[in-house]
């Protein structure tokens, strides 16, 4: 295979993947403004322009897996945040809870990329400085939950 085949198939694949964050991030909205049963969400987003070319298995586990445990990621960030994670803007709460499922489940994607599409996330959607929080509180949890690989990247930065 060709390089510039396989760097078009990855760009591909990641603007599928940003896509389905944006699609799980404005289900994850939805679901903490009105708390709708998921599956409305899910058929509601699907209609939506943000749905469509997405990686459909991914927005799906992060919209469900968001909501499914909600509560121990809400207690991974609130370990570092300022306030009750309530409290927080709808959308900073969202891309939070988009980075923390994904720091705990989706191990092939390196915690920096997970921080990164985060914050990019924030800054597409968000308030004008909620990406410097989410990046901040998202280093934080990246320390916590991966510890090992957050120490090996460290070790080859310096």
């Amino acid at each position: 295979m060709n390089t510039s085949k396989a760097a078009r198939r990855s760009s591909v694949t990641t603007s599928a993947r940003r896509r389905a964050r944006q699609a799980a991030l404005t289900g994850l909205y939805q679901w903490l403004i009105s708390n709708d049963d998921p599956t409305l969400i899910q058929v509601h987003v699907e209609e939506q322009e943000v749905h469509a070319g997405c990686d459909r298995v991914h927005f799906e586990a992060l919209l469900h897996g968001c909501i499914g445990q909600a509560n121990e990621l809400d207690i991974d960030l609130g370990r570092h945040v300022d306030r009750p994670t309530a409290d927080l803007s709808p959308v900073e709460h969202a891309a939070l809870m988009i980075g923390a499922y994904e720091l705990r489940h989706c191990l092939e994607i390196p915690y920096r990329v997970v921080i990164n599409e985060a914050v990019e996330l924030t800054k597409t959607f968000g308030g004008t400085d909620g990406h410097k929080y989410v990046n901040g509180v998202l280093d934080k949890t990246a320390a916590e939950l991966r510890s090992q690989e957050v120490l090996a990247g460290k070790a080859k930065r310096t």
